[in-house]
């Protein structure tokens, strides 16, 4: 029915930083990138996760999502909670924790109004 996003704001916002910076140092191609993740309640539809990544070419674009993904999954401390009609339950980031690939990624950092953090980077 819903999707509530924890974190632990200030280390959350360092990780991105540091998801960011790793990207760019990666992927050489990336020219600049932006993570946002929202925390909060989140309703189900809505991306949570938003990543944007700018090179010459779309192939390093797309690498350095997929990598970026996998890295904010793994290494940022945000907390997802399902909420649904006969009850809830935590959520960890198994695909970050397994590098399991996504068939899709995204970059900018944390929330939006109050659910939002982001942050971006120029190489």
């Amino acid at each position: 029915i819903e999707l509530i996003y924890e974190a632990y704001e200030s280390m959350a916002i360092k990780e991105l930083d540091r998801v960011a910076q790793s990207t760019v140092d990666k992927y050489p191609g990336v020219m600049h990138m932006a993570l946002v993740h929202r925390i909060g309640l989140v309703p189900v539809g809505e991306a949570s996760v938003i990543i944007a990544v700018s090179s010459a070419h779309r192939r390093d674009a797309i690498e350095a999502c997929w990598f970026a993904i996998d890295e904010l999954k793994a290494k940022v401390p945000i907390w997802k909670r399902e909420v649904y009609a006969d009850g809830s339950e935590w959520k960890e980031n198994v695909e970050g924790a397994e590098g399991t690939p996504h068939p899709f990624r995204r970059h900018d950092c944390c929330s939006g109004p109050r659910d939002s953090h982001s942050h971006s980077h120029a190489h």
